[in-house]
């Protein structure tokens, strides 16, 4: 005769039937097997490389490495989609970027009037600071109108160029007026167009 503890149960019920887990498991499952490690990852397979035993060794793998990392930072320049970060991938985000290259935009000099209105500022004449604030305040006025013009003309292009998709106009228009506010030889990724070229 078996004793049986108080909260205890006999492994006979406790155990659940063969079959029925089974259909269960096939009832909850995702219809596709589980991908490998290596394979869900995109890396080959087998152990890491081992560490350098020399410097002359680690300073070859770094230049390596640097050169890997040259090379896709000039891909992503080129406007290689697949090197290109998540924010400047796609066609819609290439059109704006052709939008702002083609035209000459009052925020890319911004630098240069900065550098006016700061030396201006050092000039002991109170006559010549007085134009130095006006022509902060002109060019700031100057800004705003171009950004209000260039955002028309973004949104006009990319409706006429992809009518049929749901743009978020909002952050196309920014992403153009940010770009507009660079130096063109500074901009990333590269121009592709001329100034001037019809898009």
């Amino acid at each position: 005769m078996k004793l049986r503890l108080p909260g205890r149960r006999d492994r006979t019920e406790a155990a659940p039937d063969a079959d029925s887990t089974t259909h269960l498991v096939k009832a909850g499952g995702k219809g596709r097997p589980t991908p490998k490690r290596h394979e869900a990852q995109g890396r080959r397979p087998g152990p890491p490389p081992p560490p350098p035993t020399t410097r002359k060794e680690a300073y070859k793998r770094m230049r390596e490495q640097q050169a890997a990392g040259r090379g896709t930072a000039r891909a992503a320049a080129r406007g290689d989609q697949d090197h290109l970060p998540a924010r400047d991938r796609g066609p819609v985000r290439k059109l704006v970027r052709d939008v702002v290259d083609s035209r000459r935009n009052a925020g890319s000099f911004f630098l240069f009037v900065a550098a006016l209105v700061l030396l201006g500022n050092f000039v002991p004449n109170e006559q010549v600071r007085s134009y130095t604030v006006a022509l902060w305040l002109v060019f700031f006025l100057l800004i705003i109108a171009d950004s209000i013009f260039l955002g028309r003309r973004i949104k006009k292009t990319v409706l006429e160029r992809f009518p049929n998709q749901d743009h978020r106009m909002k952050g196309l228009v920014w992403y153009g007026i940010s770009r507009a506010t660079m130096v063109r030889r500074w901009r990333f990724p590269k121009p592709e167009v001329a100034l001037g070229a019809q898009v």
